[in-house]
Parts: structure tokens; sequence; C-alpha cells
């Protein structure tokens, strides 16, 4: 499967942005997206299960972001408001077939897009 992701840019803190995810190729059970900050790990934001379109948020965008999936399209997105300098990344969209467990586990997913970097100024 091809992930293309799209949507990140400059935006002040309190902004709203949206970012997209279009997947091309197989079908997978979970999408999701991860982040990565200059000198720290990749870290989980949030994932969209297809069966029961069950929702998972990281405590820290919990209130802020918000992920859904047009299944139609083959879209995923992240709806992100009320940002942070600290929410700054390149933000990556993953697919793979995760045990319930293991949702939140980067190594999981099996492919991957290319990123898209989001700068939140203060």
């Amino acid at each position: 499967v091809q992930l293309q992701a799209s949507g990140g840019g400059l935006v002040q803190a309190g902004g709203s942005l949206r970012l997209s995810c279009a997947a091309s190729g197989r079908t997978y059970g979970t999408y999701a997206w991860f982040r990565q900050a200059p000198g720290k790990e990749r870290e989980f934001v949030a994932a969209f299960r297809r069966n029961g379109n069950r929702i998972y948020l990281s405590d820290f965008v919990k209130g802020r972001f918000t992920i859904s999936r047009d299944n139609a399209q083959n879209i995923l997105y992240l709806e992100m408001n009320m940002l942070k300098p600290e929410d700054t990344a390149v933000y990556y969209c993953a697919a793979g077939d995760p045990i319930l467990s293991a949702v939140r586990a980067s190594e999981i997913y099996r492919s991957w897009g290319q990123g898209t970097l989001v700068t939140v100024s203060s």
C-alpha cells in the first residue's frame, strides 16, 4: 500500500490544521498517525481501527485532535485544533494490522507515508 500525507504547514498557537493521508493498494485494518519532533523519538498520536470504527488517541491530544477515515475514498484525516508549539513535528501516517494491545506501537505498522511537517509558532 502507498500512503501520501499532506496538509502540514505553519500555524500560530491556538490555530487548526487538517492532515490528510491518501491510501492506495490493499486495505489494512488500522490506520494511524505518529509524529516525530526534532531530537525526539517517534510517538503515537491517534489510530482508527476499521473493525467497529474505533478511535484511539494519545493523552496529549485528547480534546484537541480528532482522527477519522473516509472509507469510500480511502483517506485518513487528522483534525488538529488548539495547536501548541509542542505539537511541532513531522507527522506520519501508517497502516497495519496490529492487535488491540499494540495499536500504539509504531514497529507493528507495515506501511508508512512520507511525513508532513507541522510547525506551530508561539
